[in-house]
């Protein structure tokens, strides 16, 4: 067992961060906006999902303070092959997410470099993450901190800042004074109610992090209380972030001026697109390099954090014999480093693909993931195993309706101008590789299992 170092502000801090940095500066912010005035009818009904999905998530780790998260519940609570169902489509949604971490990063730090500028930062997040836990946790608060505060200003000068679409610097201005009309209504949108559900499915990307506090139970002081106030805690916070940016960015930028092009890059030689926070900056009279840094600080926090989880999921898969038990190595810090390594190989192959959707690859997959959490939490209740925390059945329901939903739309919707074949291929590994498993184990037993 790992030694139980992490307590609720750390806790809270990994899931604060990760979060914000998951979503908050990457382009989903397209796809929400495209859902035109229904945009926050987009964010609510991730909002919904995520809060469904959290206090599943809280009930299970109460019960089950172990490190694996949905693959140890799953386990469980319900069967093998679902425990290695969640396990299978963590490694693959987190492994994606730590893709489009480093190429958020890419992209702020260095256009036109952005592949490898992400490359680098993975191998300094895993570097980083070898070093233990500890240091994980604190360097987590201390981002989540820092970079709240600057979502906080952001959304402040938005408010004081008169509106205007024209902010871009060769293009008319028109400024106008402050209108809450904007708030409920985006005439430069094109998707309308059509688009709420991708937009719902991509905005649910920024609320993923929570999952990686409960894959810390073995290292949190006092799991039981912990896990699940930590969880309520950390999506409160960024709820509230969600909504003030989300505002700001309709009113300020709107879906247009998020697909306007900016003139060709110094090096590229490409037209490339920015950041929706670094135009936001912009509209409301802030430096671009504000945001920058605050991005780069954020992104690479959530990578650490998405890395740790990812780590300690396959080392609980490996403990069980569904990954080579090699995995479940620890090193003097008690860190999974071989685990990750392997994670972080992968995610520099996905970086360097182009074409398919890897923010909506994450959601489909990270959407199964909790689709077996919520499964878990209703059995659990049902069979009245629940321990600390009790919530009603009710609620993991519609967390579970509400995942089959948004990831049935998502993985058709990432492929976008990429191999149609490649989230396919990824869907299969996540369904296939735990029922070939399965079905193996079940023969290898022979009559006995039957």
């Amino acid at each position: 067992m790992t030694a139980r170092r992490v307590g609720l502000l750390g806790a809270t801090g990994i899931g604060v961060g990760s979060m914000l940095g998951a979503g908050v500066f990457s382009d989903m912010w397209v796809d929400v906006l495209a859902a035109g005035q229904w945009y926050l009818l987009a964010l609510a009904i991730a909002a919904v999902v995520a809060i469904a999905n959290a206090l599943s998530t809280a009930q299970l780790a109460a019960a089950h303070p172990v490190a694996g998260g949905a693959y140890a519940y799953g386990r469980a609570e319900l069967s093998s092959w679902a425990g290695h169902l969640a396990g299978a489509a963590f490694l693959v949604g987190k492994t994606a997410s730590v893709a489009v971490g480093a190429v958020v990063l890419g992209a702020y730090v260095l256009p036109g470099h952005a592949q490898g500028i992400a490359t680098a930062a993975i191998a300094l997040v895993w570097a980083l993450n070898a070093r233990g836990i500890t240091k994980t946790a604190w360097g987590a608060t201390a981002i989540a901190i820092t970079v709240s505060a600057a979502l906080v200003v952001l959304v402040g000068f938005s408010v004081a800042t008169p509106v205007t679409f024209g902010w871009f610097a060769y293009a008319p201005l028109s400024g106008s004074t402050f209108d809450v009309a904007p708030l409920v209504a985006l005439a430069d949108g094109s998707g309308g109610l059509a688009a709420v559900p991708v937009a719902a499915a991509a905005a649910f990307f920024a609320f993923a992090g929570y999952a990686r506090i409960a894959t810390l139970g073995e290292e949190v002081r006092d799991p039981s209380r912990t896990i699940p106030r930590a969880i309520v805690i950390a999506l409160a916070v960024v709820l509230v972030l969600y909504v003030g940016v989300g505002v700001a960015l309709a009113t300020h930028v709107g879906y247009e001026g998020l697909l306007a092009v900016m003139p060709p890059g110094v090096d590229s030689g490409e037209p490339l697109t920015a950041a929706p926070l670094e135009r936001l900056a912009e509209a409301v009279g802030l430096r671009a390099g504000f945001v920058t840094a605050v991005a780069a600080l954020s992104v690479l926090g959530a990578m650490l954090a998405v890395l740790a989880g990812a780590g300690r999921t396959a080392m609980a898969m490996a403990r069980e014999g569904d990954l080579p038990r090699r995995l479940a190595a620890q090193g003097r810090s008690g860190a999974p480093w071989l685990a990750e390594l392997v994670i972080a190989l992968a995610a520099v192959a996905l970086v360097w693909t182009q074409g398919t959707s890897l923010l909506l690859v994450s959601v489909a997959t990270i959407l199964t993931y909790y689709a077996v959490a919520n499964s878990a939490a209703f059995v659990q209740s049902r069979r009245g195993r629940a321990a600390t925390l009790r919530i009603p059945p009710a609620v993991s329901v519609i967390g579970l309706v509400g995942c089959l939903a948004l990831a049935g739309v998502a993985l058709p919707a990432a492929v976008g101008e990429g191999p149609v074949w490649v989230p396919f291929v990824l869907a299969l590994v996540v369904l296939g590789w735990p029922t070939i498993t399965w079905l193996v184990s079940r023969r290898a037993l022979g009559p006995k299992s039957r």
